[in-house]
């Protein structure tokens, strides 16, 4: 045997020695549904990727290096070509690709304040903060020529772009209940969708416009409703309590998909549009521990994703279906960090 086929089949071996090993690294048992998945990000606070119209690219907050809280960044789905895009002032949330890829979508503070908001009080237990200085933006892939969208003087966030590329839904509490709205893509023409007790939020269209997926709380009790009524009122949500729901994205025919009684949230559609993925506490013996699920848009067929023992949340399917993007606390570097991740989709036989 030659000398240079004997490197060639050490090479070729090691090669897929690493690839073998590279394939399981981040992967838990029982994810039968997930391989090859990759870390985008490696240090700090990175959450909420989403995937651009053609695929190509994501964009997402992260707290990293110096920041004090979230901004916007934009990368290849490969993880190379991270590039800040939003101000570097106030604090971020909820970007999104506009349908041409020309143009960003993302909530932030930066208008009122260059610094960061101060943190939620923690004295009500876990809870989130619904900024009033929040307010929606358009700019340029690169974050320039930043166009304000919305400016009712209260919690305008949580906005994502149908793919039909006619609207924007968004949350806001201007009717003083975090409901759902629309908007065009320019700001104009912003209607209300929800009316229901509780907070709306975190949604999402189908592929084809129709459909529209989002969070939700229902508090019913006398106690459930004092609690909320009080937390609303300075500007939080107690998100122990959320189900996912389905509507036309008309907002009629609204159905409860999940009773889990759980902390379900960050819905989003398979591009078939029969199935939802989610993040949830369910199943987790202390409550802390998040996984993904996925469930039929008429509640039948809930399926465990990831059994994660830390935190899986936020994940979206890429347009075609063949990659899903998460983040998570899965093998970090660092206690505090979450970070990126993506995988291919396996569908089940």
């Amino acid at each position: 045997m030659s000398q240079i086929r004997i490197l060639f089949i050490t090479f070729f071996i090691g090669q897929f020695l690493f690839a073998q090993s590279d394939n399981e690294t981040y992967r838990f048992e029982g994810e039968k549904y997930l391989k090859n998945i990759r870390m985008l990000t490696e240090v700090g606070e990175n959450a909420e990727a989403y995937f651009s119209f053609d695929g190509k690219k994501l964009i997402f907050q992260a707290t990293v290096d110096t920041l004090k809280c979230d901004q916007i960044f934009t990368m290849n789905i490969d993880g190379s070509d991270k590039k800040m895009v939003s101000t570097g002032k106030g604090r971020t949330t909820c970007a999104y690709f506009y349908p041409d890829g020309e143009k960003i979508l993302y909530a932030s503070t930066h208008h009122f304040d260059e610094n960061c908001p101060p943190p939620p009080d923690r004295s009500k237990g876990y809870v989130w903060k619904l900024y009033d200085s929040y307010d929606i933006f358009m700019a340029d892939k690169d974050g320039k020529n930043l166009v304000q969208l919305t400016n009712s003087g209260k919690y305008d966030a949580e906005a994502t772009i149908s793919p039909k590329g006619d609207k924007i839904i968004f949350t806001s509490t201007r009717d003083n209940d975090p409901e759902l709205y629309v908007m065009n893509l320019d700001g104009s023409n912003q209607t209300r969708l929800t009316f229901e007790k509780g907070y709306d939020g975190g949604a999402f269209f189908s592929a084809d416009g129709s459909k529209i997926v989002f969070r939700a709380s229902r508090p019913k009790t006398e106690a459930q409703l004092a609690d909320y009524d009080e937390l609303v009122k300075f500007g939080y949500v107690r998100p122990t309590a959320l189900e996912i729901f389905v509507m036309d994205s008309d907002g009629k025919n609204m159905k409860q998909v999940t009773n889990l009684g759980k902390a379900s949230f960050a819905p989003f559609f398979h591009p078939d549009g029969k199935r939802i993925i989610f993040s949830s506490n369910y199943g987790s013996e202390n409550g802390r521990d998040f996984n993904l699920f996925m469930i039929n848009i008429d509640g039948t067929g809930l399926k465990q994703i990831t059994f994660n023992p830390t935190f899986d949340g936020f994940p979206m399917f890429s347009p075609d279906g063949k990659y899903l993007v998460f983040g998570s606390n899965r093998f970090n570097k660092n206690p505090n960090d979450t970070n990126i991740f993506i995988a291919e989709w396996i569908e089940e036989e």
